[in-house]
């Protein structure tokens, strides 16, 4: 495994697991213990994903010591507030049946999230969370809030694949020291991603699937990148990419692929707003 060391000090695996779309409890715990058989020992879930109980019985069953483990969850619109995300964080810190969050995140940039981050910022301080960030946060909101912030975020969470690369917003992040997070690495099988003739042309040179080629690309770029998959032969895939590193000129092959806007949410839609707004979790 390789780390990358966040901007207050912390560790944090560079290639992790991730559970979005995985509701079905049993499924998810088994997917969970199996990732953590395979070696991952980051775990993302957020409190929109419905799982974060069974993953908290993955890491209770796995017999890996809980320092050993880098545990993210992520809080919902509808308690993004001072007061709602400390409740919504000590709901989660129970569901998950931990002491402590590695990394606690505003899932997405939508409600009172100045007051959710002071929140955050002050669970940080009583040492609840090694770590807190952002999701979704485009370079302009990342800007007023690292700006504006007591404590500059760790890590934004962000939709970053081959088809939308969003290098000048990792440059931004970069120059704030924020840490760049990849939800849907795989670009959710987009464009023919897993059989795409430049990914998996420079995959076979180092005998790599297009999967393997697409994360180490990534993380070439400090990019923490978190796969999803319930199958243990594609976990095992997805964390075997450690051994090879791409050329420039294949980082720049790469690089032609990319559209230069998401095919996947538009956050710059009012009814998508409309939507995340009136998505409840929760009574």
């Amino acid at each position: 495994m390789e780390y990358t060391t966040l901007n207050n000090g912390v560790k944090m695996p560079l290639l992790g697991f991730g559970v979005f779309q995985i509701p079905d409890h049993k499924i998810c715990q088994e997917s969970v213990e199996n990732a953590i058989a395979a070696g991952y020992r980051l775990i993302d879930t957020a409190a929109a994903y419905m799982n974060e109980e069974a993953v908290g019985k993955a890491i209770k069953n796995s017999g890996i010591k809980r320092d050993d483990l880098f545990i993210t969850t992520k809080l919902w619109t509808q308690d993004a507030s001072y007061e709602g995300a400390k409740k919504a964080f000590d709901v989660s810190l129970k569901k998950l049946g931990l002491d402590y969050l590695d990394l606690y995140l505003i899932h997405q940039p939508v409600g009172d999230y100045y007051g959710a981050y002071r929140a955050m910022e002050e669970l940080y301080k009583e040492g609840k969370i090694r770590a807190i960030g952002v999701c979704n946060f485009y370079p302009e909101r990342i800007t007023d809030l690292a700006l504006h912030a007591e404590i500059i975020p760790a890590v934004n969470q962000v939709e970053l694949h081959p088809f939308f690369q969003q290098q000048k917003a990792i440059e931004n992040m970069k120059s704030f020291s924020i840490t760049p997070e990849a939800w849907s690495p795989f670009a959710e099988g987009k464009h023919g991603i897993f059989t795409n003739p430049i990914l998996t042309r420079i995959g076979a040179k180092y005998n790599k699937s297009a999967a393997q080629v697409v994360l180490r690309w990534n993380i070439e770029r400090g990019v923490v990148v978190i796969p999803k998959s319930t199958h243990r032969e594609r976990m095992e895939e997805n964390i075997n990419v450690f051994d090879f590193s791409l050329t420039d000129e294949e980082m720049k092959e790469i690089e032609t692929l990319d559209l230069g806007k998401s095919e996947i949410v538009d956050h710059s839609d009012p009814a998508f707003i409309r939507m995340l707004s009136g998505m409840k979790i929760h009574d």
